[in-house]
């Protein structure tokens, strides 16, 4: 089992910046993030109705709360079970469930304290997933009808994670501790900034899966203004990190992530949704990042993201 393989199977963005972070940062967030990733697929199984998705979400917290001699081999056990009747048609999701032991396997390879962390937010993410579950319809069909609600589940599935990095960041660069408060006023906003821009994106499919996330009383523009909000403080959460001395890598990886989410929500406001940004534009984004980094200037990922468009 290859933790890049299932990560480039699995993600977009995270695919490219995760391997930008040194280790023993990047090791946690990839056994992160597909944890994590295993939860969202749970929550959005298309072929299973609300209480099926419901039942897995519970057994995978079960899983997650077993010791580590237990765990492992019991994920086997349900991996199979939950493939008899897959959850998705995604291969690559399909292909994360059916390595879950294994990647369990690596999570238990993690100091004590850093996995102690992952269990705990992933727990929290996938708990949180099960609430939402909860309100849909028998088929699992979902529809959010205010902003407090969408923010409510931009946290549960984005912001629990700007938590967790942080949280790993602090553990593995304590020089960051001088930028302690403003890290963790701002770390929200960096999960669900991302997470916010990937709904404008995909709307049209995910209303296919019969998953509404933006309330349709809300004008277009007022939801683009709540990802632009959020986005900004993403990039004061980026800011703070340059200026806590952060490893280059967790700048490489945070500002990637954010100058891509940038140049995708100007896109989206220009093109409509669906819209993606052109991989010769990701490219050059991710060159001028890495010029940025190289000469010390002070960041700002919103002005950077103007560049190329």
């Amino acid at each position: 089992m290859d933790l890049d393989d299932l990560l480039s199977k699995t993600s977009r963005t995270f695919a490219l910046a995760i391997p930008l972070l040194p280790e023993p940062t990047r090791k946690a967030v990839s056994v992160a993030y597909l944890l994590f990733r295993v939860a969202d697929t749970f929550e959005d199984a298309t072929t299973w109705p609300r209480e099926e998705r419901l039942d897995a979400l519970e057994s995978f917290v079960e899983l997650l709360e077993l010791s580590p001699s237990a765990r492992v081999a019991e994920a086997q056990r349900r991996s199979e079970a939950w493939l008899q009747r897959p959850p998705v048609d995604h291969e690559g999701y399909l292909e994360l469930l059916g390595e879950l032991a294994p990647v369990l396997a690596e999570l238990d390879t993690l100091a004590p304290a850093v996995s102690g962390l992952v269990i705990r937010h992933t727990i929290r993410t996938t708990e949180g997933m099960a609430s939402v579950v909860a309100r849909a319809d028998e088929r699992g069909n979902l529809r959010l009808a205010s902003v407090p609600e969408l923010k409510d589940y931009c946290y549960i599935v984005a912001g629990i994670v700007g938590e967790l990095l942080t949280e790993l960041f602090l553990h593995d660069a304590p020089a960051l501790e001088s930028q302690h408060a403003e890290l963790t006023r701002l770390m929200r906003a960096f999960g669900e900034g991302l997470q916010l821009v990937n709904i404008l994106k995909d709307v049209g499919d995910d209303a296919q899966d019969g998953r509404v996330y933006l309330p349709a009383a809300v004008p277009r523009a007022e939801l683009f203004a709540l990802a632009r909000a959020d986005l900004d403080d993403a990039n004061r959460y980026v800011q703070a990190l340059q200026r806590g001395g952060a490893p280059r890598g967790f700048l490489a990886f945070t500002g990637l992530s954010l100058v891509l989410a940038f140049a995708a929500l100007d896109r989206l406001e220009a093109d409509g949704a669906g819209a993606k940004v052109p991989r010769q534009q990701v490219m050059s984004l991710f060159q001028s990042l890495e010029q940025q980094l190289d000469s010390g200037v002070a960041l700002d990922l919103r002005q950077a993201s103007h560049s190329f468009t």
